[in-house]
């Protein structure tokens, strides 16, 4: 087997159905991606900080080793081991610091991880000024490699159709605070009076305490609200085309690989205004809300239902912005170019 060796550390159950995440999707799409390129990608999934500790360590000394920026968390010491021998990238999906939550030590072996590392790639501008405002990285040691997008072909019944004939709302991502599943909850409660059906998508094993009180919460709304679990595929992709609009109503987000995908289906959003999204949803097509506001989300999303004029243009405006849509090989050849840079 030829080409340039290697060694790409993630998550455990990158591949698993049900651990269907932005994070899995993304690293899932470089590591084929980057063997498509010459690379000779060894992918190795960690479960714990030792077993990530053991496989940094072992990395032979002239490689390049590629560490998903969750892994890195766990074995920062190991990452400044593995740096001084080999090159060594880590993909940061989301700044830790950035959640309200994040505790002193996750803090501290994210800023230790990220500045023993060669080359730091992230998913949206918004991530690159959100390391140097923190002292973690700066900038030209920062490579963006956007999500990409896998635009549908277009069925001439949905392209023909103004907009689909009911208010069905759309949420996807795991369910967890960060997400804000429960804003959204707490919006809808303001509008049980109107016509709106909404179907939340993602994970409910990563977050299980927040993901049964959000449960508990739908069951409120009289099956108006259903909770799907994962979808992936053509179950996902039949849920975007019958949606009228997706709503991000997350409280920290690096780009919104969903808000992405459901512009690729020429779906308009509803998101909260926070970190990279404002950038996934440059083009139109768009209404951004304050985050964790629920009367802000309830009156956005009032004054979309209650207007006819403003879903078509919405729904056109997010049609004309598939055109410019990040590609999956794009990121790949970014996240190549970090690879390869001396």
């Amino acid at each position: 087997m030829t080409g340039r060796p290697l060694t790409f550390l993630v998550p455990e159950g990158i591949d698993d159905p049900s651990r269907v995440s932005g994070g899995n999707v993304y690293d899932r799409r470089v590591r084929d991606g980057l063997g498509s390129r010459g690379w000779r990608v060894t992918t190795v999934e960690a479960r714990d900080a030792g077993r990530a500790a053991a496989v940094l360590r072992e990395a032979p000394g002239g490689t390049t080793v590629l560490v998903d920026g969750l892994v890195a968390l766990w074995a920062p010491e190991a990452i400044a081991e593995v740096a001084a021998r080999a090159r060594t990238v880590i993909l940061a999906h989301m700044v830790a610091a950035a959640f309200p939550d994040a505790t002193a030590p996750t803090v501290d072996a994210e800023r230790r991880a990220l500045t023993a590392a060669d080359h730091v790639v992230v998913t949206s501008r918004w991530t690159v000024d959100e390391l140097r405002r923190r002292g973690l990285a700066e900038p030209g040691r920062v490579t963006v490699a956007s999500p990409g997008v896998d635009v549908p072909a277009a069925e001439p019944s949905s392209e023909t159709r103004e907009e689909p004939p009911r208010l069905d709302l759309l949420c996807v991502g795991v369910v967890a605070p960060h997400k804000g599943q429960d804003v959204l909850l707490a919006a809808l409660d303001r509008l049980r009076g109107r016509g709106w059906t909404c179907r939340i998508v993602g994970s409910s094993r990563p977050f299980g305490a927040f993901a049964s009180s959000v449960s508990r919460d739908a069951q409120r709304f009289s099956g108006r609200v259903l909770l799907t679990g994962v979808l992936d595929g053509p179950e996902l992709a039949k849920e975007y085309r019958r949606s009228a609009l997706l709503v991000a109503p997350s409280r920290v987000e690096s780009s919104g690989m969903a808000i992405a995908e459901a512009r690729g289906h020429g779906v308009p959003v509803l998101a909260a205004e926070v970190g990279g999204i404002p950038d996934t949803v440059a083009g139109g097509g768009a209404v951004l809300v304050p985050p964790d506001d629920p009367v802000a989300l309830a009156a956005a999303l009032d004054a979309w239902m209650m207007d006819p004029a403003l879903r078509r243009r919405l729904r056109a405006e997010a049609r004309a912005a598939r055109a410019g849509l990040p590609t999956w090989a794009g990121t790949v050849a970014a996240v190549a170019g970090a690879l390869e840079a001396s």
